[in-house]
């Protein structure tokens, strides 16, 4: 079992949602992670990665926020953690590589908690920025049913093509991102043929279009 002992649980709502504050076993020590489960039968497991380690990035960036209420009320068991080195987490910083083994470390540990028949619920990966192109490497290996991709890094981290590796892709992106641009994820989906959903009048951030966000999140995810 690759979890430490869970250092709080709170039963949010009795109808819909269990929250569990937990570490995971990860390559170079425990990773802080919360999982929410919901009551009723899952749609399947959704794994968030955050932005960028060494930018103040964090599972408690708003865009992950955004992710996990979409996912939660999508009905997905949602995982949201701190990489190595950020918040409790132990460890450094490790170039993206080491990131990329805790995303197999945390989703290892949460599909052995919660399939009772090991990978039976189809796996979701999901992140914002470099969170993004880190589950682009993470699905290399874990072949995930959804992958979702919130204005991903894809050029600055040389993203691997996702194409063949998930059954659905969603990316979305602002048209004034000026961090991310717009221009380096066309030209990595192009050539997959992998559509991008641009919301207009957003930045790398999405300040102001948060709940246009959720919504794209929720219409892709719901089905």
């Amino acid at each position: 079992m690759n979890f430490a002992a869970s250092t709080f649980i709170r039963l949010i709502d009795l109808k819909t949602l269990i929250e569990h504050k937990l570490f995971v076993s990860g390559p170079v020590g425990k990773l802080e992670t919360i999982v929410f489960v919901p009551a009723s039968k899952p749609r399947g497991i959704a794994i968030i990665a955050h932005p960028h380690p060494l930018y103040h990035g964090n599972m408690d960036n708003k865009i992950v926020y955004i992710l996990s209420k979409a996912l939660i009320e999508s009905g997905y068991i949602t995982v949201k953690f701190n990489f190595r080195g950020v918040g409790a987490s132990e460890g450094d910083y490790a170039e993206g590589i080491g990131e990329v083994k805790d995303v197999l470390a945390v989703t290892q540990a949460i599909r052995h908690q919660y399939d009772i028949i090991p990978y039976q619920l189809p796996l979701l990966l999901a992140g914002f920025s470099f969170g993004g192109a880190i589950q682009t490497y993470a699905a290399q290996q874990l072949n995930p049913q959804k992958l979702v991709l919130i204005a991903p890094s894809v050029d600055r981290l040389n993203a691997p093509a996702v194409i063949h590796h998930a059954d659905s892709v969603l990316i979305v992106h602002g048209d004034q991102d000026d961090i991310v641009p717009l221009r380096s994820v066309l030209d990595w989906a192009t050539p997959q043929t992998i559509p991008v959903v641009v919301i207009p009048g957003a930045e790398h951030f999405f300040h102001g279009k948060l709940s246009t966000l959720k919504q794209v999140i929720l219409n892709a995810c719901q089905v």
